[in-house]
């Protein structure tokens, strides 16, 4: 195994024994902290904005948070309608703060439950969100994404993806069983990491229809966040 898997089998061994935490909680506990802990990744936010297409109009953002990278988004498009979703109604409250003033609908829910609208979006994107959940999970809010977006449409995922099939297979398993201690259904948002491989991210893009689907790149010094782009 590489030191990487050696790495995370020995912290995962550490905090064994530490209570799983909802993810609207995990996030409203730590808004204080949370825009500080997040700035490593200012250029990553940059680099979203910049790969959207000129011209668009509406933009769907999932798991927004506190709007990180809505603060670049709205540099470049100023005008733009924005529709957030999120769990947790401290981090929207502060991306309210921010942008109240702006052309932006804020909508505390559950990103897998909440109905997107039909070919409306030009654009969607989701930052460091998604790598708490199954391919199966992510295929089906895949889909929802390629039916919210216009002909033409782009998907912008920037997330880390797990190195190896080991280390994807580990955080799913320490998962499941944190789950089975804590008597919490799969159905429930928690906050553990269970990244997939960047191959099987991209199939269950295209598994949901995106017929599009290639890696723009990694920024310098990193290479486990890609930024994915799909097309419809």
């Amino acid at each position: 195994m590489d030191q990487a898997y050696l790495d995370l089998k020995a912290w995962l061994e550490q905090t064994r024994d530490e209570p799983l935490e909802g993810m609207d909680t995990f996030f409203d506990l730590r808004i204080d902290e949370y825009e500080a802990h997040m700035s490593p990744w200012q250029a990553h936010y940059q680099w979203m904005a910049e790969l959207l297409p000129d011209g668009i109009g509406t933009l769907l953002d999932i798991g927004c948070g506190s709007g990180l990278e809505l603060d670049t988004v709205f540099q470049r498009f100023p005008s733009l309608q924005v529709t957030g979703i999120d769990l947790s109604e401290k981090m929207l409250d502060r991306l309210v703060q921010k942008h109240g003033g702006r052309a932006l609908t804020v909508i505390q829910e559950d990103y897998f439950l909440h109905p997107f609208e039909s070919a409306y979006f030009d654009a969607a994107v989701s930052f460091q969100t998604l790598h708490h959940f199954s391919a199966e999970k992510k295929t089906r809010l895949f889909s929802k994404l390629y039916g919210s977006l216009k002909p033409g449409g782009v998907y912008l995922e920037c997330d880390y993806v797990a190195k190896t099939q080991e280390i994807e297979t580990l955080c799913a398993s320490e998962c499941e069983r944190r789950r089975l201690r804590d008597g919490i259904t799969s159905d429930r948002f928690i906050h553990f990491d269970t990244p997939l491989t960047l191959e099987h991210e991209i199939q269950s893009m295209k598994a949901a229809g995106f017929g599009q689907v290639e890696v723009v790149g990694y920024l310098p010094g990193d290479d486990h966040t890609p930024m994915i782009r799909a097309l419809k």
